[in-house]
């Protein structure tokens, strides 16, 4: 049902599966690999309402740290991961895919769970987690940019009462420029990422 493709390498079509819903690729010598392909076949889709969690794994002295990638489904049936920044970082460890525990030092582990597709879309995966470093910057540039904006628009505004009739013009309250703003500005101290979606 599933394969995968490192480059340089042929299609790994044969997996393990780890448990009922679990399946498990194994990447030997994976030292160098910056990407990683993960599609399903076509010969049997997901059964209505699933999908595949895809996990990376890099061996770890003390055990496999299982990193969220994204997700496959019958609408997005392959996806193609950096995962070159993955090798070092942290990660979910309560994501165990049987007792199946790395034996090579250099091996790394692709893992697909088939999870319900409402559950998929509340995950977020670790390649678009913006590090803290990155997150007050882009706050604090998002802000000003809208700040920005919304001076520019206003400074156009003026009342009804002196409008000239213009057919050919469409007109936006200010109004409800101010309420895009209030609410763009709230989202994005709720979630920087929330516009990725």
């Amino acid at each position: 049902m599933f394969g995968i493709i490192v480059s340089g390498r042929l299609v790994q079509t044969e997996c393990q599966a780890v448990s009922e819903n679990q399946f498990l690729f194994n990447i030997p010598e994976a030292d160098n690999i910056n990407h990683v392909v993960v599609f399903m076949t076509g010969q049997m889709p997901f059964p209505d309402g699933l999908g595949g969690a895809v996990y990376f794994s890099w061996p770890r002295p003390e055990g496999p740290v299982w990193l969220l990638l994204g997700h496959i489904s019958n609408h997005k049936p392959s996806a193609i991961f950096k995962i070159a920044n993955l090798k070092s970082g942290g990660g979910d460890a309560g994501v165990q895919f049987g007792s199946l525990a790395q034996q090579q030092s250099h091996l790394a582990q692709i893992g697909i769970s088939v999870e319900p597709l409402d559950q998929l879309s509340q995950q977020t995966p670790v390649t678009s987690c913006l590090s803290e470093t990155s997150v007050a910057p882009f706050v604090e540039f998002s802000s000003k940019m809208l700040e920005s904006f919304f001076n520019y628009a206003s400074s156009f505004a003026v009342r009804q009462a002196d409008m000239v009739p213009n057919p050919a013009e469409t007109f936006v309250p200010l109004s409800t420029l101010q309420k895009w703003f209030e609410n763009f500005q709230r989202r994005l101290q709720q979630n920087p990422t929330f516009w990725k979606s």
